[in-house]
């Protein structure tokens, strides 16, 4: 029966693997949702925040997932509006992770409203003053967005297939989804850069402060900027752990070459704009309020000056100069060390924005305020990547998700009970009716 639904041509491991791997990930899965239920029910005083961590790990974790999934609209841009074919092998996948990641920055928002069966209060009730109302709407369009984009790859499973609406419903939305990756763009352009801007209008913390462009702070631009940047990476390097752990080859190389290639231009240029910012900061923004650079980093490692030198420099230079070259992308272990990097680098600089932002003493009276989050918040935080390791599981054996991976590890025989259970594709069934009536 499980046969049936894998599609044709590929190999998969045995059910029962299948079923212990997700079993696994499930109990942590399971702690996650217990741990989200006693925020619900008893409350957010489950969590460590207080009076100077209004925000904390759970919003780190939500700018995090969103510009790492930043590699789903920068993908669909490349692929539907500038027709970079190359990218058709990786596509679905990119659509697929982002998915998973901005299903999971909705979820975490709903823990860290303290009441979810509130949540529609955002839309009814919008602040139209506030820039988290516009990230609120453009994060709802954009999830619904990918969620139309992944329909046809769930329609494509083998079963659903056979059924003649799903085909040509599949088919016809194939044909019109550039139509909403523009949208996605659209829509991906304000959210990424609207929560950057919260943190640049925040006059009150010159650590985050920045002066800007009209009525946006450099911020604005540097968060899209980061996200389209390093979330192909992440998409390159999910791709790589899926292809170590099923021990296939999955994407093809021109695919993958071609994506480090841009991703790797768009990290040199965010992360020169990015210094040119933080020396602009450093000499002009924070001196006109009274603070030194080291006024804002601490002897304590969460709030190191390193945090600076590991963003621009390790995260940000390195892996640039490795991407931008032909030798470095086509090096196995470069890449993987570039990808890593870029990844690690957005997310340390989503860390400083959120966590060091409340962090630092802003009053002659006030100290360093440091903080751990409650297991709770860790199990919510971890809730997500269960789940989207399971949703990848679960894509990965249903779903033609990659749709080279037969030609790239041909198969020379098919199980007997799989060879049995492949079926005719739909049109091959309708022009043999005829023949056998």
């Amino acid at each position: 029966m499980d046969s049936a639904i894998i599609p044709r041509g590929v190999k998969r491991c045995p059910l029962w693997q299948f079923l212990l791997f997700i079993s696994v990930v499930g109990v942590v899965l399971l702690w996650g949702v217990y741990a989200m239920l006693l925020c619900w029910i008893k409350g957010l005083n489950q969590t460590n925040m207080n009076d100077y961590y209004g925000f904390a790990i759970w919003i780190w974790a939500d700018l995090t997932v969103i510009a790492v999934g930043g590699g789903a609209f920068f993908s669909g841009l490349l692929r539907y509006i500038f027709g970079k074919d190359e990218l058709k092998s990786i596509i679905n996948y990119a659509v697929l992770i982002g998915f998973i990641c901005y299903s999971s920055a909705l979820l975490v928002l709903a823990y860290d409203i303290g009441q979810p069966l509130r949540g529609w209060f955002i839309f009814w009730h919008a602040n139209v003053h506030s820039m988290l109302t516009e990230v609120a709407f453009c994060l709802s369009c954009y999830f619904g967005v990918l969620t139309i984009e992944f329909i046809p790859l769930i329609l494509e499973n083998r079963q659903l297939d056979r059924v003649p609406f799903f085909h040509h419903l599949s088919h016809n939305m194939h044909e019109i989804m550039a139509v909403f990756a523009a949208t996605g763009v659209f829509l991906s352009f304000f959210h990424q850069g609207s929560l950057g801007g919260v943190a640049g209008v925040l006059y009150g913390r010159p650590f985050a402060y920045r002066e800007g462009l009209f009525i946006w702070p450099w911020t604005f631009f540097l968060f899209t900027w980061s996200a389209a940047a390093c979330g192909p990476c992440f998409t390159i390097l999910i791709t790589k752990i899926t292809e170590a752990v099923t021990r296939k080859k999955l994407v093809k190389d021109d695919a993958v070459e071609l994506l480090a290639k841009i991703s790797g231009w768009m990290i040199l240029t965010y992360i020169i704009a990015k210094t040119v910012d933080t020396w602009w900061w450093i000499t002009v923004t924070a001196p006109s309020l009274g603070q030194t650079l080291m006024d804002f980093y601490s002897n304590n490692p969460l709030y190191g000056i390193w945090i600076l030198f590991a963003e621009i420099v390790i995260c940000g230079f390195v892996p640039a100069a490795i991407l931008i070259t032909k030798k470095g992308r086509k090096n196995s272990v470069a890449l993987w060390i570039a990808v890593i990097l870029a990844v690690v680098g957005v997310c340390i600089n989503r860390w400083a924005m959120v966590l060091q932002v409340m962090a630092v003493p802003v009053m002659s009276f006030d100290y360093w305020a440091m903080y751990f989050p409650s297991w709770q918040e860790i199990a919510t935080t971890i809730l997500p990547v269960a789940y989207g390791i399971i949703l990848v599981g679960l894509a990965h054996r249903y779903l033609p998700v990659f749709p080279d991976e037969s030609e790239l590890n041909p198969i020379e025989t098919l199980p007997a009970e799989e060879e049995e259970a492949v079926e005719p594709p739909v049109e091959l069934e309708q022009e043999l009716k005829p023949a056998e009536a």
